[in-house]
């Protein structure tokens, strides 16, 4: 019985190691670098509010372009392509926070941003998908996000496995490996989509767009969150204008959709699945009655204090 404080004793020095800044830096520049430059394919699943979803995954680097397919291998065949980060088709529904927005481009990871709204640590090691990876901490310095365990792979710092927790360390969405081949990229014909793969088509307005960012803006928001896009397009239902402003603190993301009510009645609403949350407030304009609604990876009372602050500039409007 002997052996099993002495395998206690050997875990505890494999998964604890001191926590250093500026070694967290360097692997999230690692898994910049990685996401941009490395091919691979595998199999993850992925965990929200308790529910389980298993996922291939091809990824190429090739060119200077990333192109990407993911397929959700539980139910129907759901199925996303994209390209430089913009989505070229889908299948199905695919689970929120899975299937990016259309126009919702890849981005590079800046640790010396992050370290002024996180705190960054390497916290340990583990081993993920029969590989060994470090252990990265965000902590947030506020209540307005969320914090992220990443589980780095030693070799390549690709992220093996990523946690999402809440201010009490409660796990709000789990994205982890099974499967991960590093060795040879994916051929032309793992990268094709399915037949039921949908083109996506793009209908905003770029005029309409930037018009939205002069004429909308928040009387408040959470520190490090900046305005990062802006769309305008016409809701197929009801053919109004629906506006849409996208923030971004450099690793979190909300969007705020601003619609015309034109006298529908509707009641405010606050919902929360995992760790997506829509919250929808009426503004009453100089134009008539507006739906806001914010729908993002952020704290409830976040989300509803930023509907609360969205303010439309008359003058802007008129023009």
């Amino acid at each position: 019985m002997r052996a099993i404080p002495l395998l206690t004793l050997l875990l505890s020095g494999w998964f604890i190691v001191p926590a250093h800044a500026d070694d967290a830096q360097d692997w999230l520049n690692r898994l910049g670098q990685a996401e941009r430059q490395q091919s691979f394919q595998g199999t993850f699943v992925y965990e929200r509010n308790g529910s389980f979803s298993t996922h291939n995954i091809w990824h190429r680097v090739q060119d200077g372009k990333v192109h990407e397919r993911l397929l959700q291998l539980d139910g129907s065949a759901q199925e996303v392509v994209r390209i430089d980060g913009n989505t070229q088709c889908v299948s199905g529904m695919l689970i929120a926070g899975l299937g990016d927005s259309p126009n919702s481009a890849a981005r590079a990871l800046d640790p010396q941003k992050l370290k002024n709204w996180y705190d960054l640590a390497v916290v340990g090691k583990s081993r993920v998908a029969g590989r060994p990876a470090v252990i990265v901490s965000l902590k947030p310095r506020d209540q307005h996000r969320y914090g992220f365990e990443l589980h780095l792979d030693k070799e390549t710092g690709l992220p093996l496995k990523s946690l999402l927790l809440s201010d009490k360390g409660q796990l709000l969405e789990r994205f982890q490996f099974t499967r991960l081949d590093t060795a040879q990229a994916p051929s032309d014909s793992e990268l094709q989509p399915g037949a039921d793969c949908k083109p996506v088509k793009l209908e905003s307005d770029k005029a309409s767009a930037v018009k939205v960012a002069q004429v909308w803006h928040s009387d408040w928001l959470p520190p490090g969150f900046e305005l990062i896009a802006s769309a305008a397009r016409k809701d197929p239902a009801t053919k109004a204008q629906v506006n849409s402003l996208m923030y971004d603190d450099g690793l979190a993301r909300f969007s705020v959709f601003l619609e015309p009510l034109n006298g529908a009645p509707v009641i405010d609403t606050r919902t929360q699945l995992g760790p997506t949350v829509a919250v929808s407030r009426r503004l009453t304009t100089a134009q008539g009655d507006m739906m806001v609604t914010v729908v993002g990876e952020i704290p409830l009372g976040t989300a509803e204090r930023i509907a609360l602050s969205m303010r439309t500039d008359a003058t802007a409007t008129k023009q």
